[in-house]
């Protein structure tokens, strides 16, 4: 064996240690050499960042050198064991408690979110559009903030209510006065009302009506009162004796009954006392179907006076009973004349004796 080979193979042990020492203290010096070199890195607190110049190697240091406390909710972008280099960009969110409230229950929450509404996502809590968020959903939190989720409910309810029909009165002239008819009786009504009740948390808030409804409409009730007044009461001299006769303008005659106290009137047959024009087929006829007669023609109540019989009116001379009218009753005549102007004018007239003769009219001779 050479002498090289022989020295190299009892000296192995001393170039290795050798070896082993250079490295060692290479490393040391490169860590001391880093160690003490400063660092600038950028610490995002919250949000906020902040430029930091640091000897530290290791997070957790550089925190403790900054005074920053990492709870067991924070959020730390990079391990606390782990070692920063100059230029690194460290976030840091730390976590604010709040308390919650939704559906009878309150919980308490840890969170780094920002808004209202980050915070009821995390706490998987459902808000329905008609749901109340206090504060909004937008709003920042803050720490040991109360979000408040109030339920709202609206349910449509009916209710229904009886409407009264009225009572109406309508004058009779066909009524005796004082007299009552029932012309139509009265029906109840019904009245639907629709309310929306608001409810929070199940207990009502408000109330709106939101539509009214009317499916049965209340019908009135007729009554018609009597306006007519009772006729004059007509004094009738009847049973007269055959023998009993009276002269009128030369005229003799023999009276069935007498009536006093009778009132006249006067009509023609025009529009304005029978409703029919010169054009009516009916124009100028009158009830026992003879045409109308100036001189002649009277209307009279047939219950007092017959149709066909003649009469003596004192003051206007003999007339046949031709016709009838609504307005004739009892002891009243209704005098025909041609001249509307003139029938006008004769008004209304009283106290006249009227003597009722017969189906003939006396003769002039």
């Amino acid at each position: 064996m050479s002498f090289a080979l022989r020295w190299k193979h009892e000296n192995v042990r001393l170039i290795v240690l050798s070896a082993m020492i250079s490295i060692a203290m290479t490393f040391m010096f490169l860590v001391l050499l880093y160690g003490t070199a400063d660092k600038h890195v950028s610490v995002v607190l919250n949000g906020r960042e902040t430029i930091v110049s640091t000897k530290q190697w290791v997070l957790q240091r550089l925190l403790d050198e900054q005074a920053i406390t990492i709870g067991t909710h924070d959020k730390v972008s990079m391990p606390l064991d782990g070692g920063i280099s100059d230029g690194d960009r460290i976030i840091i969110d730390q976590a604010v408690p709040l308390k919650v409230k939704a559906d009878g229950k309150v919980r308490t929450l840890y969170t780094t979110e920002r808004t209202v509404q980050a915070a009821i996502d995390q706490a998987d809590i459902a808000v329905r559009g008609q749901d109340k968020v206090t504060p909004s959903l937008a709003a920042a939190l803050e720490p040991n903030m109360t979000i408040t989720v109030t339920r709202i409910d609206k349910k449509v309810s009916e209710t229904s209510y009886p409407v009264p029909f009225t009572v109406v009165k309508k004058n009779d002239p066909q009524l005796a006065l004082g007299k009552q008819k029932l012309v139509q009786s009265g029906k109840q009504g019904k009245v639907v009302k629709r309310y929306e009740t608001v409810f929070a948390d199940g207990v009502p808030v408000s109330q709106t009506l939101v539509e009214k409804l009317t499916p049965e409409s209340a019908v009135n009730q007729v009554v018609s009162v009597g306006t007519k007044k009772p006729e004059p009461k007509v004094t009738m001299l009847s049973a007269q004796s055959s023998r009993s006769t009276y002269t009128k303008h030369g005229v003799t005659f023999n009276a069935k009954k007498v009536l006093k106290n009778v009132t006249l009137t006067a009509y023609s047959a025009g529009v304005a006392s029978t409703g029919k024009g010169k054009n009516h087929p009916e124009y100028g006829i009158t009830a026992s179907g003879a045409r109308v007669h100036e001189g002649r023609t009277i209307a009279v109540d047939p219950r007092v006076i017959p149709i066909g019989y003649w009469v003596y009116i004192e003051g206007i001379g003999f007339r046949r009973a031709e016709d009838t009218g609504s307005a004739i009753k009892g002891s009243k005549i209704d005098v025909y004349f041609d001249s509307e102007s003139y029938a006008d004018r004769f008004g209304l007239k009283r106290g006249y004796t009227v003597y009722v003769l017969g189906p003939k009219k006396p003769e002039s001779l």
